[in-house]
């Protein structure tokens, strides 16, 4: 089997985050890639877990080096996947997952067109209303412009590869793992298929020739 990069995106409050944590939480095959920030460390967090902290000039010389399948700017700060922390994790024969904004996705679309994408849509737009102001830690006016935001992202849905409706977690959680698994069965990313079907080929000529007659063998 061949690893692939799952990106997971969807507006604020939709969870593509929860529905990330779910998933790996109950499958060995999934690795998180570690995000890059400038932002200083806060209490508890450490370096290559929480973050990769580098300063500024430091992610500028990696921007500049093309060592980012996407970046972007929030609050002040500089966020971004490393192409190396993703590589590393499908290297070891997982799967890396990325819970990223739109425009992180579109970057990665254009510098890892192998990635699969999957866009976490909100049941309706109550809901999300609804999750956001459970949350109780923005303005009305932060709100209403988050909730423009949202409008505008729910847009690209159509850039992805799938789409999930994240109406009951454990239902979404589901779809986005048969989403895996069934990646995972393409041909392409099952490099043993050819020689496992030569064996097979091999096998069923040989069952052949015992009810008459020469069957030539398959070489390839």
């Amino acid at each position: 089997m061949t690893p692939f990069l799952l990106v997971l995106s969807s507006p604020s409050g939709g969870g593509k985050s929860t529905i990330a944590r779910q998933l790996l939480q109950g499958r060995e095959d999934l690795a998180y890639s570690v995000s890059a920030t400038t932002r200083p460390p806060r209490a508890g967090e450490a370096d290559g877990v929480a973050y990769h902290f580098l300063e500024s000039a430091e992610f500028e010389r990696r921007v500049a080096a093309g060592e980012f399948l996407e970046w972007a700017e929030y609050a002040g700060h500089r966020y971004g996947t490393l192409r190396a922390e993703v590589e590393r994790i499908l290297a070891g024969g997982r799967h890396a997952v990325l819970d990223i904004e739109v425009a992180g996705a579109r970057q990665v679309r254009e510098r890892f067109p192998a990635a699969v994408q999957v866009f976490i849509l909100p049941p309706s737009g109550e809901v999300l209303v609804e999750r956001l102001r459970h949350r109780g830690t923005e303005a009305p006016d932060a709100l209403r412009r988050r909730l423009e935001q949202a409008a505008e992202e729910l847009r690209a849905a159509v850039e992805y590869d799938y789409t999930v409706v994240n109406d009951d977690l454990v239902f979404a959680v589901e779809q986005v793992a048969a989403i895996i698994d069934a990646e995972t069965r393409r041909t392409r990313r099952q490099p043993d298929l050819p020689a496992r079907v030569l064996d097979l080929r091999r096998d069923v000529l040989l069952a052949a020739a015992q009810f008459g007659g020469t069957v030539p063998l398959p070489k390839e």
